[in-house]
């Protein structure tokens, strides 16, 4: 029997994590036994350990996205099957990625189509950068080649889903409703919540179906759009954190965001996602995160915890140069642990620019 392939796209702090987690509850509450695959540019992924931190089989392909790991995809997925042996494979993929029809969906239906079910591609649009970009207004610190990836994405979306309803005003909701209409013509726009869980009934309804999904491909420029995110600084750092005595790590995670998110907006860099889990040795963790600059940072999901030791992993996108992202991430790790006497030490630490997207497979039209 076929695997049912659910692949959730959108920006960098669009709610991904927190949408698929959602539906990874909605379908084990219907029976089904569910794997999960993330994607990251770099190794070290808040996402990966969050899932695994709820207890759901977990996959990870670090180093480049989808598209350019297409192989390590379909073997990730095959570890699922055979240790877990899922009826849903929920993938989340960079947020800074696109084309992901021509070089995603359709090698899967074409070249696995006996093995994978392939669901509709639905897209998250994320309010606090999505907003300006469809208002043409200056995309707040990203260059019109980053705000040209968020824009394609929508464009090859089966659905798009305008997430953080539950944040929006009626009228914000109704404006972006237009503005996401006006853009991308005759495609469905649900408006969901995947804090609250508001209209996720819609959405596993839109994702059940079957039919002339994921056959959007795209006119890309891919010059552009490497460009585009090439202008992004990444960083994924872990660090071990130790004291002698009792130390509240929701108070640490939350104090090293705040002070993060203003190190970059001093810096001129607007922040895409900066994002923060802190976990003790038997397995609880809290997470914290930044959607942009113009928005507070917020700990997503509290600890309670008062380790003496644990382990804090950052993910940092941020449009600004990566060595001096990855310099403020240190400083401010060990300015705010040594204000509550705790030792950081860092134990990996990778920065970067993503490269220019080679896909595996590119589709020129949809096969299936």
């Amino acid at each position: 029997m076929a695997v049912r392939f659910v692949m959730v796209g959108g920006f960098l702090g669009a709610g991904k994590t927190t949408t698929l987690a959602r539906l990874a509850r909605m379908y084990q509450a219907r029976g089904k036994r569910v794997g999960i695959v993330t994607n990251d540019q770099a190794h070290d992924l808040v996402d990966t350990n969050t899932f695994r931190g709820q207890g759901f089989a977990t996959q990870e392909v670090p180093g480049a996205c989808f598209c350019c790991r297409f192989e390590d995809l379909v073997e990730r997925v095959g570890a699922l099957e055979s240790t877990d042996r899922p009826d849903v494979i929920l993938a989340e993929p960079v947020g800074s990625c696109t084309d992901l029809v021509a070089t995603v969906v359709q090698p899967l239906k074409d070249l696995y189509g006996g093995r994978f079910e392939v669901a509709p591609y639905a897209v998250l649009f994320k309010p606090s950068h999505g907003r300006r970009i469809l208002r043409n207004e200056p995309a707040g610190g990203f260059s019109p080649k980053a705000a040209y990836i968020f824009k394609k994405q929508l464009e090859e979306a089966d659905a798009i889903l305008i997430n953080r309803a539950d944040e929006l005003s009626p009228a914000e909701q109704d404006e972006l409703t237009r503005l996401v209409g006006e853009a991308n013509p005759g495609v469905p726009v649900l408006r969901v919540s995947a804090q609250t869980g508001q209209g996720f009934d819609a959405l596993t309804e839109l994702l059940d179906q079957d039919g002339a999904f994921g056959r959007k491909i795209l006119d890309i420029d891919y010059d552009t759009y490497a460009e585009g995110e090439a202008e992004l600084g990444w960083l994924n750092a872990s660090v071990k954190l130790t004291a002698d005595k009792p130390f509240d790590l929701d108070a640490l995670l939350g104090a090293i965001l705040r002070e993060l998110a203003g190190v970059c907006r001093a810096l001129g860099g607007e922040v895409a996602h900066l994002k923060l889990i802190g976990m003790d040795e038997a397995g609880a963790f809290g997470v914290g995160n930044v959607v942009s600059s113009d928005t507070e940072p917020k700990l997503s999901l509290a600890s309670g915890l008062h380790p003496r030791e644990a382990d804090l992993i950052v993910n940092a996108r941020v449009a600004i140069d990566p060595a001096v992202l990855e310099a403020g991430v240190r400083r401010v790790v060990g300015a705010e642990c040594m204000r509550v006497d705790v030792t950081p030490e860092f134990r990996t630490s990778q920065s970067l620019r993503p490269g220019r997207p080679v896909p595996t497979h590119r589709y020129a039209e949809a096969k299936k």
